[in-house]
């Protein structure tokens, strides 16, 4: 069963369920016109089809889930019928609660609440003064499909390699970039830096990018373990490992060969330049720091977790690890400024490994560094994995940690709650940051609210925003594909992984 918890003063002031109208009353056909005190009523349902003002999740509602449609107008009308599309009878009608300033052209925003509409379907809202919303689903495991979907992006970016239409389907290519790749800072030389995965149309491939996706995807399975299947339909499937640690192991095994066996480096990423008559080679990047740091913390997180599968393997990634954190430790500058890389792999490799010189490190840092107001998504990771390893730990410091999480996330939830349409940030990326803290933070407290806020997020980037947009691939009457092919959330190496974490809790509250 779905955890029930109280639900939070906000949700109540969005319900709206004591100001319903069941669906035994009220109900009109979508043909005719609401009453009015007018002589002559003008109060056409329909508008331009490109610009409704009636917003909604274009994909659909889980069954038993709240279901909140945003309206915008200059003036709200005091109710809203939810209509069956394929008969065309509402069956539900409910009262407009409204938000206030929907921030441009002296509009009103609104809330309608028809939560209590279950039965399985496809429909539509519409409003007298404003129109009607794009059609959306009612079912149970709407969600199933596009959380694979988003995991598979991963496979379908997969490079070296010859992806056939069984597993890739429109998506299948030949292999791609299997030559070896030249060093930038020395073109006599070459090496193997085939495999990995795409991360832009041109095909670069670089390590710190690689590493935060890494570990936010194998954080969303720590957490949300029960989310991920062994059927998503890639070669590896159906082997008893989740298809999620597969294929995170294809790139850990490029990762791999950034890694020089002598010294420990590690190569910052590898870029492509044309050679001319459509021809293109690879550059090799050259190693640095940083990139050895990510590269132990997300070896290092791999190992821990994949141990359980395959231990030879694991172990040899953890050795990797170290080789490339001695590496940076015996190459830093003394006076060089804190790193988050740093702190989030020494995070990792005490976790994994127990080694003392990492803990020193890490008690340096959350004492002395102000990693609170300074806290990204790496701080983070690095900061949830000490607050959870089973190594010993200083308790005034997870104490901190925790302060941190909670106060991070009241701040979050301050801005949804002052959002017409929800949500926290003001661009995809904020918005998927705040819910990678959120899904965390509602993962150590379970608050109802914190949930709500996270499915509401979803809502948005499935149409239920201010240019009824849905930014998830094939889903949706208005996909961003018809607007613009770059705002895919999917499309996005970075932007996936984040989706990936949010829907993993989503998913999985809906699976319990």
């Amino acid at each position: 069963m779905r955890r029930i918890k109280k639900t939070a003063a906000f949700l109540l002031s969005l319900c709206l369920m004591g100001c319903a109208v069941g669906q035994g009353e009220g109900v009109q056909s979508s043909e005719n016109t609401f009453t009015s005190m007018e002589a002559e009523p003008d109060l056409a349902y329909e508008v331009p089809v490109d610009s409704p003002n009636i917003f909604v999740n274009q994909l659909g509602y889980i069954t038993d889930s709240t279901k909140v449609a945003v309206f915008y107008a200059q003036e709200l009308p005091g109710t809203f019928r939810v209509i069956q599309k394929d008969t065309g009878e509402c069956v539900f009608t409910g009262y407009l609660e409204e938000k206030g300033d929907a921030g441009g052209a002296q509009e009103c925003a609104g809330y309608g609440d028809f939560s209590e509409v279950q039965a399985p379907g496809v429909y539509y809202i519409e409003a007298p003064m404003i129109g009607r919303s794009y059609s959306f689903r009612i079912g149970d495991d709407l969600y199933d499909q596009v959380f694979m979907e988003a995991c598979k992006q991963y496979y379908y970016n997969r490079c070296g390699m010859t992806l056939s239409s069984e597993y890739a389907g429109e998506m299948a290519h030949n292999a791609c970039h299997t030559g070896k790749a030249l060093l930038r800072e020395d073109s006599s030389v070459s090496i193997d830096v085939s495999g990995g995965w795409h991360q832009d149309e041109r095909g670069s491939k670089m390590v710190e990018p690689a590493a935060k996706s890494i570990a936010m995807m194998l954080l969303a399975y720590e957490l949300y373990g029960d989310s991920f299947t062994d059927y998503m339909g890639i070669p590896e499937s159906e082997n008893g490992i989740p298809d999620l640690l597969d294929e995170i192991r294809y790139e850990v095994e490029w990762l791999l060969k950034m890694q020089d066996p002598a010294t420990g480096a590690v190569y910052s990423g590898v870029t492509i330049y044309e050679q001319g008559a459509g021809r293109s080679g690879a550059y090799v990047e050259p190693a640095d720091l940083e990139t050895a740091r990510a590269f132990a913390m997300v070896l290092a997180k791999f190992s821990y977790l994949y141990q359980h599968y395959d231990t030879a393997y694991a172990t040899e990634c953890l050795k990797a690890a170290d080789r490339a954190w001695k590496y940076a430790r015996l190459n830093e500058n003394k006076d060089e400024k804190a790193s988050g890389w740093k702190f989030a792999a020494a995070a990792e490799l005490y976790r994994a490994s127990g080694l003392q010189s990492c803990h020193w490190y890490i008690t340096d840092y959350l004492t002395e560094e102000k990693f609170e107001e300074n806290m990204d998504e790496v701080i983070f990771l690095g900061c949830v994995t000490y607050i959870s390893t089973k190594q010993p730990v200083k308790l005034v410091l997870c104490e901190n940690i925790s302060k941190a999480l909670m106060d991070k996330g009241e701040e979050i939830s301050e801005q949804a709650r002052n959002s017409a349409f929800m949500t926290a940030g003001n661009t995809q990326q904020e918005m998927l940051l705040n819910m990678m803290y959120l899904t965390m933070i509602d993962h150590m407290i379970s608050n109802h609210e914190y949930e709500n806020m996270i499915e509401n997020h979803l809502h948005y980037f499935m149409g239920r925003n201010e240019k009824a947009v849905c930014y998830i691939d094939d889903v949706g009457e208005n996909n961003y594909k018809s607007i613009d092919e770059s705002a895919g959330i999917m499309k996005q190496f970075d932007a996936d992984s984040r989706l990936i974490f949010m829907l993993s809790e989503i998913v999985g509250n809906y699976r319990d």
